[in-house]
């Protein structure tokens, strides 16, 4: 290596250097210093009549977190088999804690039930794969979380834009520390895990006290949950989802089933000819998970459906009314 390749490489050594040091500078800088985020707050501020001082303030104290955009770069959801992911909900103590807390809550969830008409099990087993019922909730500051991901992480910057909006308007109108509040990395609160959108929308008060508290009333958390499904299209006492035995003839034509979409898009019929008696005249989704026993097979029914609007995932979902039956 001849010594100018060497001065020129200790050259660009040291431009690389300075410009990963502003940008580290920059991208460490407290939100209330950029201008993107001042542009932000002058806009929300007007459109929902939100205190423009207070946000810049409160901006002015938050910074992006690096540990939000690692968590939500890997979510269990879609790094894991079905083999490793179910484990984590289906097993004795979730199951025990469940049956306790139904018997715990058993009137609020019965009201619930006869509410909205969605099972006190699956209420149950909801808050038990979100929160562990309660126990649970997130350590993350959802104002500093929601801020990281709208400012931060290009592949979702708008949407969570809006909930961030909808934070600080959930927030105000709540007359909540908004700095205070621990949640996800991706913003969810409370019992349910609700994001701010589906606070603002969903959230009920079934306690009765005039407030809509998921963070630490059970009462308006299993309501609140009721009504999201419900609101969602629950159909009272139709099924959820059940295992297909898939012969060797049909395995590979039920395989071609499958889809990308959550939406159900299998007609009864065609399940039928593979030799599936499908207990719907609806449209149904056909699923395959890489279980610990091997390649498993699951009709989704419309409820099954309903459960993905909760959490936009079919492990997710089928966890869900796994725990709800053991719960039972």
């Amino acid at each position: 290596m001849t010594t100018m390749t060497k001065h020129f490489i200790a050259i660009v050594s040291v431009i690389i250097s300075l410009v990963l040091t502003v940008s580290t500078a920059a991208y460490a800088a407290p939100y209330g210093e950029r201008k993107e985020v001042q542009q932000y707050i002058d806009q929300i501020a007007n459109e929902h009549d939100l205190p423009r001082q207070k946000l810049q303030e409160v901006f002015n104290t938050i910074e992006p977190q690096q540990t939000v955009l690692d968590a939500i770069s890997r979510p269990a959801e879609k790094t894991l088999t079905w083999a490793d992911y179910r484990p984590i909900f289906i097993k004795a103590k979730r199951i025990e804690q469940g049956k306790q807390f139904m018997q715990e809550h058993a009137d609020t969830l019965a009201r619930a039930e006869a509410t909205h008409g969605v099972p006190a099990s699956v209420i149950t087993a909801i808050i038990g794969v979100e929160t562990y019922y309660g126990r649970i909730t997130g350590k993350y500051s959802v104002l500093e979380a929601v801020a990281t991901l709208a400012f931060d992480y290009p592949p979702r910057s708008k949407f969570f834009k809006q909930e961030l909006t909808e934070f600080l308007i959930l927030s105000h109108s709540e007359g909540w520390d908004m700095t205070q509040i621990k949640g996800s990395y991706a913003g969810a609160m409370g019992w349910p895990q609700f994001i701010s959108s589906s606070y603002r929308r969903y959230a009920v008060d079934f306690d009765g006290d005039g407030k809509r508290d998921l963070l630490t009333s059970t009462v308006d958390a299993i309501g609140s949950v009721a009504n999201y499904l419900s609101v969602h299209g629950w159909q009272q006492g139709a099924l959820i989802t059940e295992p297909w035995a898939v012969s060797d003839r049909s395995a590979a034509s039920a395989t071609k089933l499958v889809t990308k979409s959550l939406k159900p898009s299998v007609s009864p019929k065609a399940l039928k000819a593979l030799g599936f008696s499908a207990d719907t005249t609806e449209d149904v989704s056909v699923m395959q998970f890489d279980g610990k026993q091997g390649k498993e097979t699951w009709v989704g029914y419309p409820n099954f459906y309903v459960i993905t609007r909760y959490n936009h995932s079919r492990m997710y979902a089928l966890a869900v009314h796994q725990l709800s039956q053991a719960v039972q």
